[in-house]
């Protein structure tokens, strides 16, 4: 069965990275690969649950005495429907709010005009020079914030730039 995960993992990518051809969003080809994929490691869970997860598995079964008692594919379904996939959507949760907050503040800076000030003072057309200058801006601006808000700065005001 990991074969065919496997299988379906890189058709997922495949379509994801043929996007324009497919002519399919590769979010919809990332979120049907993933349902595939979570799908499948459901079916084969009472073969992989025990073996990849062992511990978590038997803490989760410890904690939930009347689950233990049910037979072990009921086990490992309420296993990876109650643990892991919640552990997995926190963790993209996590990122997804902190992109919402992180574009927020940017789209704020953006509406009342905070790029202004850096970009009129940039005088340079030459093309070195304004690398230069960005790279010493975002230096200094990746030590007061994340590199990911950063990133997002950065690239709106390159997108102001030119």
């Amino acid at each position: 069965m990991l074969g065919i995960m496997v299988a379906v993992f890189l058709v997922g990518y495949l379509c994801i990275a043929m996007e324009h051809k497919l002519q399919v969003n590769k979010a919809a080809s990332a979120l049907l690969t993933d349902g595939i994929l979570w799908a499948l490691y459901i079916v084969t869970a009472p073969l992989s649950v025990p073996q990849l997860d062992g511990q978590a598995f038997g803490e989760f079964l410890s904690d939930n005495p009347t689950i233990a008692a049910l037979p072990l594919v009921e086990q490992c379904v309420r296993f990876i429907s109650g643990v892991q996939i919640v552990e997995h959507l926190g963790e993209i949760s996590e990122t997804l709010f902190f992109l919402i907050g992180a574009m927020t503040i940017v789209d704020l800076i953006d509406s009342h005009g905070g790029f202004n000030v850096i970009t009129d003072h940039i005088k340079t057309r030459n093309k070195h020079k304004l690398m230069w200058l960005l790279a010493f801006i975002t230096f200094f601006m990746s030590a007061a914030l994340d590199n990911m808000t950063t990133t997002i700065i950065m690239v709106m005001l390159l997108r102001r730039i030119i």
